[in-house]
């Protein structure tokens, strides 16, 4: 292949797609956040958001009257100020890991990497920084989130929509909280992919550089 400088070697493309991965998992893990806080239903607000939950529970909430609907409507919104922080601070945590993916795309589509090849450390360091960051994230997102479902608000909420014949408001993680440590886990793996590959990239693109034969197999 072309050896010129103004040229991005092939074997840049694959740092590339485990980038590209990367941004993918960040999206999900967003996502997966923003289900957890929203999907656990609730007699807040009902009315103002049309018929979707309306249809969705099949006459939704009209159990509750007087007394019973103003605790349920501070029920929740207490339960849902104590899954706040968690879920506030996850998807600022997957924002800027997206944002930080899609900057060493760009990275890549302007040959930086080719041009400087000290940047390929740099971003050695950095994915294996993430990589073992994703680890204490992870466990302080579960353990705020087990917090708030340990709660007696939690409790007395499930007790109180169970007394009503509504189902989904118990106090356990739900399919979007485990779906956000799945795509986390595997965030891991492709970060510390990321991190071989830039050491690989450094030292291949340093030998092409001094005129040396490189092994493309390597890759």
């Amino acid at each position: 292949f072309d050896t010129d400088l103004n040229c991005c070697p092939p074997f840049l493309l694959f740092p590339a797609c485990c980038q590209l991965v990367e941004v993918l998992l960040n999206m999900l893990i967003l996502i997966c956040c923003a289900v957890s806080y929203n999907s656990t239903g609730g007699y807040t607000g009902i009315s103002s958001l049309g018929g979707i939950y309306y249809y969705q529970f099949g006459g939704a909430y009209n159990g509750f009257s007087g007394a019973d609907g103003e605790k349920a409507q501070a029920l929740d919104v207490e339960f849902y100020n104590l899954k706040l922080p968690s879920v506030t601070a996850s998807m600022a945590f997957g924002g800027a890991l997206m944002t930080f993916c899609c900057f060493l795309v760009l990275l890549g589509v302007l040959r930086v990497p080719w041009r400087w090849p000290v940047w390929l450390l740099v971003e050695c360091v950095l994915n294996v920084a993430i990589a073992i960051g994703y680890i204490p994230a992870l466990y302080f997102y579960f353990q705020r989130l087990q917090e708030a479902y340990n709660s007696q608000v939690c409790k007395d909420r499930e007790t109180l929509y169970s007394s009503k014949g509504y189902k989904g408001f118990t106090c356990g993680f739900h399919a979007a909280d485990i779906g956000a440590a799945l795509f986390a886990c595997m965030a891991i793996i492709v970060f510390a992919m990321s991190a071989v590959l830039a050491i690989k990239g450094f030292r291949t693109v340093r030998r092409m550089k001094n005129n040396k034969p490189v092994n493309m197999l390597e890759f």
